[in-house]
């Protein structure tokens, strides 16, 4: 018996070392899942536009639906070479990305300093709550005519209306958010004497960096819908102008060309701002 409780003795002190050495290494590393490896995720992500290309071809060359209506790829792709050559087709691409990024941005900042002001004040949410969701609430084209009397139809005029766009979403949810940053984050903040814009600045704002990168991500997704509203206010180029004037002209194979250019000028644009994203989120953990 004494052997016996020796052994289980001993035995029970090799497992504790074993178990002990296993701590001493750490967890072990987990292997990344196989849909989240980056070549996975590119082959998963053409496969869908890929199978819609194909699609395309044999419907609009198989006489199922007249190219009057379905342009073939091959008619669009002429239709971008031929305003390519002409140099047209990379300087309307050109002013719609500026006047994009420029409504962009004012209405970005104007819309994160109203967010701020509404989520972080009793006052500025009573003040301003009730009139911005009113103004929220009207459809981008009922700006159009009232842009023009103002502004006349100038760039001044496009880029308003384009930060119009982008103003909701940031402001939205950045007031929603401020509403929502944890007592505690704050508490221990005002603990070490930050007070106002230290406190929003250091607590605050990075509490939710993930909540206001959704929203820039939202407000330039809006950003390029309100373009074509912005280019209707009698405009001679850009995209907007191009799909209006091949609307017009009955140049259906140009109007499959602006919504395609709208499309991955969208998502290239989109694409940014994840990169900001992950860099926010690294910075600000």
């Amino acid at each position: 018996m004494t052997t016996d409780a020796a052994s289980r003795t001993i035995a029970r002190r090799e497992r504790a070392s074993a178990a002990a050495s296993v701590a001493d290494r750490g967890p072990a590393r987990e292997r990344p899942r196989f849909t989240s490896r980056r070549w996975f995720r590119i082959v998963g992500g053409a496969l869908i536009p890929l199978a819609l290309l194909a699609a395309w071809q044999v419907v609009s060359t198989s006489g199922a639906v007249p190219v009057s209506q379905l342009p073939s790829p091959e008619m669009v792709w002429l239709a971008a070479v031929d305003l390519a050559e002409r140099g047209l087709l990379g300087l309307y691409v050109a002013i719609s990305t500026q006047r994009v990024f420029i409504g962009f941005a004012f209405g970005a900042l104007f819309g994160l300093l109203a967010g701020a002001v509404v989520g972080l004040s009793r006052l500025g949410d009573v003040l301003l709550s009730p009139t911005l969701g009113a103004v929220r609430a009207v459809p981008s084209l009922a700006w159009v005519p009232l842009l023009i009397l103002w502004f006349g139809i100038g760039e001044d005029s496009k880029v308003i209306l384009i930060s119009i766009g982008a103003f909701f979403p940031v402001y939205t949810i950045v007031a929603s958010s401020l509403r929502h940053v944890d007592t505690r984050l704050l508490e221990a903040g005002r603990a070490f004497g930050l007070r106002g814009a230290t406190l929003f600045a250091t607590v605050q704002l990075p509490a939710v960096v993930p909540s206001v990168i959704a929203a820039l991500r939202l407000a330039l997704a809006q950003a390029w819908l309100f373009l074509v509203a912005a280019e209707l206010i009698a405009s001679s180029m850009g995209l907007g102008f191009l799909l209006s004037d091949s609307g017009n002209s009955g140049r259906i194979d140009r109007i499959f060309l602006a919504i395609i250019l709208l499309a991955v000028l969208g998502k290239l644009s989109d694409a940014l701002v994840g990169l900001l994203e992950r860099w926010a989120v690294r910075r600000s953990a």
